[in-house]
Order: structure tokens, then C-alpha cells, then sequence
């Protein structure tokens, strides 16, 4: 009977036993996870280091959460500067879950936190940037004020007229120099943030402006400039462009009459020449018969003036004599 009573005892107790394994008295927390511990929905124990962990079958619920670092990636948001300049602004932060008692308290999810964040940094961003003038928020540094950029000249001909082109074509623009920059506009978001975190167990690591894009409006203004900037160029070009074809046409009329001179002055050199030696042939047919060469002169003379006269009022004229037979 004894005996019959302590098997019965047994086997009520390792029923018990079996049913409190089923029921999962035990729990794991593996490396870089961290766990709340409800029961009821209360809170009854936190756990941040890993292992093997014992709980309340059934009552207890254990609530897991990551301890690493975990990542934000908001939408880019659509914001105005100082000066009422739109940009698009695109941030990423990185964050961990601190206190997870009050993270669970605050937001229960990584849903929720993220949700949370969202409010958190989209606010602060456009808070901040707001405050900030266009410049600041995208450039870091004032070393664009420091560079000194020469437009790549095209084939001239001589040191001074590249000299000359490269003044033209050389445009400074002066940029206002920045006090805080793109970096220093990050840590304000980072640290005005980072006080209003910490109320949902959260800790923000760090918040970098990814991207930074021009508005529509913006982006058109910015073309504007550069193709003012460019058509300035052009027109610099089109000017010594001018000023060369002026040179070489000047030097090509002043060729063309020094050409056309020496020209002149060697064809009267050459016509005098002849003239020279048609008297000295007239000359010396003249000295061989004279009264023949009088006759052939008269009547040369005739053939140019006789078509043009139209009446001969005396017959009495040595012009004609040799016409009369006189």
C-alpha cells in the first residue's frame, strides 16, 4: 500500500516536472540582445546580460529587445532656410535602446521607437535648419573661398594675348564664408535632440545629413547663374575672336597695298622702260626717212581725230595736208 501511495507521489510529481518544462520555465538572452520581464503587465525584472535565464511559466512574459546600435533613415524632408531657400534634406541617425524599463514603458515596439524618433528628428531638423542660412547647411569648410580656378585656354598665339584671354575669361566669385558648416549643423540637431530622447529610454549615437538637394526653384536660380557665368565666358571668347579677325584683316588690307604698291612702282619702272625704247625706236626710224615717218604720224593722228569731228569749215589747214596731197 505504501509502496502503491509513493508511485502515485512520483508520478504526480514528474507530471508536474514535465508539465513545468513545457511550460518554459527558462529562457535564452543571447549576446547583444537585452530583455524586460512583465508579469501581468507589470514590470518584474530587467535583463541585459546573456544566458540562460528562469522565469514564472506562464505569468511571465519576456519582452526581447536589440542592444547594438540600430539605425534611422527619415524621409527627406522639404524645409526652408534663414534666407527662405528650399532644400531637400535627407538625415540618418544611429541609436541604442539605454533604458529598456522606460523604452518599454514609453513605447513598448522598435515600431514604436522609431515612430518616436521620427516625430524627435524631423522636428529638430527642421527646426534647426531653419535657423541656419544655405550656405552653413552645404558646405563644411571656406576652402572653395581659397581656390583659384583658371579656365583651360584654347591655342592662342602669343604669351600676351593668352595673358589677355585669360583675364576675360577669369570669373571670381567670392562665397560668404561660413561660421558652423554642414558638420556643425548636424551636432546642434544631434544635442538638441539628445535632450528629449533620453524620456523613452532611447540614446542617440550620432545624426549626419546625408544628403542635401536643391528645391525645383533653387536648382533653376542655381542654373541661371551658371549659364550666366558660362555665356560670360562665351561672350570673352567671342571678343578676342573679334579682335583677332580685325588684326588679320588689318594686316591683310595693309599686305594688299603693300602688294598692290610694289606692284604699281615696278609696272611704271616697266612702262617707262618701254617708253624709253619706243622713242629711241621712233628715233631712229625717224633718222631714216623722215618724210615717211611725218606721213605715217599724220595719219595715225587722223584715225583718232577724224571720227570724232563733224564739219570742216577750211580747206586751208596744215593739219590736212596730208590729205591734199600738199
Amino acid at each position: 500500500m505504501r509502496s502503491k501511495a509513493l508511485w502515485t507521489v512520483l508520478v504526480v510529481a514528474l507530471v508536474l516536472v514535465v508539465v513545468v518544462v513545457v511550460l518554459g520555465p527558462f529562457y535564452i538572452i543571447n549576446e547583444g540582445e537585452q530583455a524586460v520581464v512583465t508579469r501581468f503587465g507589470r514590470i518584474v525584472d530587467i535583463k541585459q546580460d546573456s544566458g540562460l535565464k528562469l522565469k514564472m511559466p506562464v505569468v511571465d512574459q519576456v519582452i526581447k529587445y536589440p542592444k547594438m546600435l540600430l539605425s534611422w533613415d527619415g524621409d527627406a524632408q522639404r524645409i526652408p532656410t534663414k534666407e527662405n531657400q528650399f532644400i531637400w534634406v535627407d538625415a540618418t541617425a544611429r541609436w541604442r535602446i539605454e533604458n529598456p524599463q522606460l523604452f518599454y514603458e514609453t513605447v513598448n515596439t522598435i515600431e514604436g521607437g522609431l515612430a518616436r524618433l521620427n516625430d524627435v528628428l524631423d522636428s529638430t531638423i527642421r527646426t534647426v535648419i531653419s535657423e541656419n542660412y544655405l550656405n552653413e547647411a552645404v558646405r563644411s569648410t571656406n576652402k572653395i573661398n581659397s581656390l583659384s580656378i583658371e579656365e583651360e585656354l584654347q591655342e592662342v598665339e602669343n604669351k600676351e594675348d593668352a595673358e589677355t584671354l585669360r583675364s576675360l575669361t577669369n570669373i571670381q566669385v567670392q562665397q560668404e564664408s561660413i561660421k558652423i558648416g554642414r558638420e556643425g549643423i548636424s551636432n546642434i540637431i544631434l544635442d538638441a535632440a539628445q535632450k528629449l530622447t533620453p524620456a523613452y529610454g532611447i540614446e542617440l549615437e550620432d545624426i549626419i545629413i546625408r544628403q542635401i538637394r536643391y528645391s525645383d526653384d533653387l536648382t533653376q536660380s542655381v542654373y541661371t547663374r551658371m549659364i550666366k557665368e558660362r555665356s560670360q565666358i562665351a561672350e570673352a571668347y567671342r571678343s578676342y575672336g573679334r579682335g583677332q579677325l580685325y588684326s588679320w584683316q588689318g594686316k591683310t588690307e595693309n599686305e594688299k597695298k603693300s602688294i598692290l604698291s610694289d606692284a604699281y612702282r615696278k609696272a611704271e619702272i616697266i612702262k617707262g622702260q618701254a617708253d624709253a625704247e619706243a622713242t629711241e625706236i621712233y628715233a631712229e626710224a625717224y633718222s631714216k626717212n623722215e618724210d615717211f615717218f611725218r606721213l605715217w604720224t599724220r595719219l595715225e593722228s587722223y584715225k583718232k581725230v577724224i571720227p570724232s569731228v563733224n564739219k570742216i569749215f577750211s580747206t586751208d589747214m596744215d593739219y590736212f595736208v596730208g590729205l591734199y596731197g600738199i
